[in-house]
């Protein structure tokens, strides 16, 4: 059989995805199973798997995908905890008495607060908090939306404490290892966000600029760029608020929680110095009066729908339990505290699934101790019922919610993690052919040849794009673009940044994925507005593109060359 016809074959699974998800408007939770089925009849039927193989990599898949949805469990609960509490209501509150100017609002709850909330929770958790309380501030329901999305960009590398990468990856990290002539399993890990953050460097300051602009061009009275890019001061001090500490843990304790830190320590100075008037525009910048914007800018959901939150506590007491999960994080993975080498590699609470079926070369595991989900997010969650003296109804309520919320995930993850399996298991078939990722990459390869890096980030983009998830489109792609950076003869370090451009892809396309969009519009009543939003958020992902390719290419041609 040809390369490309093999090649064209492999793909057929994403198509599938594709065409259903994004053609008839499916839900992932009937796409993804479908999808799945396609690429397991493709590897008994053209890869001439046996049914046993591939339902011992489907096993292999679901373990793996539970570990990922306590990650995801963990992180909705500490969330619908601290709503229940009232902790929620009163950090609102307390973002609201920060400055007028809509601008500056802008930056701290879509930018910073939203940087914050990714870190810690993500999984589309900044646009649901976030967009409604700039519609409650004032903004128009369309424009609130869109500044949500494209701000939920630079921090979701690292989101819901690095699951994209180190879950995301976590089928390269043996042949990372390798790679690199290491034993420390966290290395590969590490270096991946090393190379990410210098992707996702110059947006941190770019975006907050552009973004403005783009507000006052096309949502302010005088449709200007200028009156948003004359803010260019305080988007520069918002971004160095973030990117000093962002780039000192993710270059010292890993891929983990440089986005929490930087999201908390970047909100919490950025609010002082707003407080202080640092770099603050002198005039107030306002949107024009609700009844001279067009229709098109508002939905079911009125943007003065609320505009004052109460306080049920201390701010300080508000934050404390975010407070505890970043310090825990950054105690357990800092390698100087002692804690990191107990926990990552512990056999006492770690559950192993060896040869599954009798295949060698089937394994997974699960580190109970090691998954952020258990440890910091459900021990924080139930530590913050005491914090917050929180009674049983509301403790009811936040772990019913929660679980609620999984089922979805829990079906679409399942059927997206064992595809991946699959793809990274059709090495082993019996007739000699390339692996389903490998076949890809050898015709992508041959087509793009030294091009390749510049075009890496857009396979991430359209995984996320596909899936909602840069963890799963780095899970579906993963070995892909690993496969085509060692096709085109490059070392350890430079396939490292093809996979860097594939976890900043990931993350930059959660402004344009279908799921985050729908969820953008579900909390600000525009549902049945996808398009019109889609319509803005592709212009700031195709900027986001641009450095993101130079990047790569530097790191890929010049630096580790």
């Amino acid at each position: 059989m040809s390369s490309g016809f093999l090649a064209f074959l492999a793909i057929v699974p994403i198509l599938v995805a594709l065409v259903l998800m994004v053609g008839f408007r499916w839900p992932s939770t009937r796409a993804m199973p479908l999808a799945f089925l396609t690429g397991a009849a493709l590897a008994i039927g053209v890869w001439k798997m046996t049914p046993l193989h591939v339902g011992a990599l489907f096993i292999e898949g679901t373990i793996n995908a539970i570990g990922v949805l306590i990650i995801v469990f963990g992180a909705i609960l500490i969330y619908n905890t601290l709503q229940e509490s009232g902790a929620m209501e009163t950090i609102q509150a307390g973002m609201t008495k920060v400055s007028p100017d809509r601008r500056v609002q802008a930056i701290i709850v879509g930018y910073m607060f939203g940087a914050f909330i990714e870190g810690a929770a993500g999984f589309g958790t900044p646009a649901a908090l976030a967009a409604p309380l700039l519609l409650g501030l004032g903004f128009p329901p369309i424009c609130a939306a869109i500044i949500c999305l494209v701000f939920n960009s630079f921090p979701v590398t690292f989101g819901a404490v690095g699951t994209p990468v180190i879950m995301g990856f976590a089928s390269l990290k043996d042949i990372g290892m390798q790679a690199l002539q290491t034993s420390d399993p966290t290395l590969f890990f590490s270096k991946v966000g090393e190379v990410v953050t210098l992707m996702h460097g110059a947006m941190i300051f770019i975006l907050p600029i552009f973004m403005l602009g783009f507000m006052t061009r096309f949502y302010g009275a005088k449709r200007s760029w200028s009156e948003g890019f004359a803010a260019w001061k305080y988007c520069i001090m918002a971004g160095l608020c973030f990117a000093i500490p962002y780039y000192i843990i993710a270059w010292t304790a890993g891929p983990e929680v440089p986005s929490l830190v930087g999201g908390i320590v970047g909100l919490a100075l950025l609010i002082f110095l707003t407080k202080q008037g640092v770099c603050v525009p002198r005039e107030v910048w306002q949107f024009a009066p609700q009844s001279e914007w067009k229709p098109s800018w508002t939905g079911q959901t009125a943007a003065s729908g609320k505009t004052e939150y109460k306080e049920h506590m201390s701010q300080f007491m508000a934050w404390l339990p975010y407070i505890l999960c970043g310090l825990i994080l950054v105690v357990t993975r800092v390698p100087a505290f002692g804690l990191k080498a107990v926990m990552a590699s512990n056999p006492t609470f770690t559950l192993k699934f060896a040869q599954i079926l009798g295949f060698e070369k089937v394994n997974a595991a699960i580190n109970l101790l090691w998954l952020p989900g258990t440890i910091p997010f459900i021990l924080v969650a139930l530590i913050t019922i005491l914090l917050h003296g929180m009674n049983g109804q509301k403790v009811a309520g936040a772990w019913g919610t929660t679980c609620k919320k999984m089922v979805a995930p829990t079906i679409a993850l399942i059927a997206a993690v064992a595809l991946v399996s699959i793809f990274k298991g059709s090495a082993q078939n019996p007739i000699g052919y390339d692996s389903m990722p490998m076949a890809m990459a050898k015709v992508c390869a041959s087509a793009a040849g030294s091009a390749w890096p510049a075009l890496a980030s857009y396979i991430g983009g359209l995984g996320a794009f596909i899936t909602g998830s840069n963890t799963v489109s780095d899970m579906l792609f993963g070995n892909f673009q690993w496969d085509v950076a060692r096709q085109l003869g490059f070392n350890a370090m430079q396939s490292i940044s093809v996979i860097g451009a594939q976890a900043t892809g990931g993350a930059m396309g959660n402004m344009i994925c279908v799921h985050n969009i729908v969820a953008a519009c579900a909390v600000t009543g525009l549902i049945g507005r996808e398009g019109d939003i889609l319509k803005q958020t592709v212009w700031p992902f195709l900027l986001y593109s641009i450095p993101v390719g130079i990047v790569a290419s530097i790191l890929c041609f010049n630096v580790f060359a």
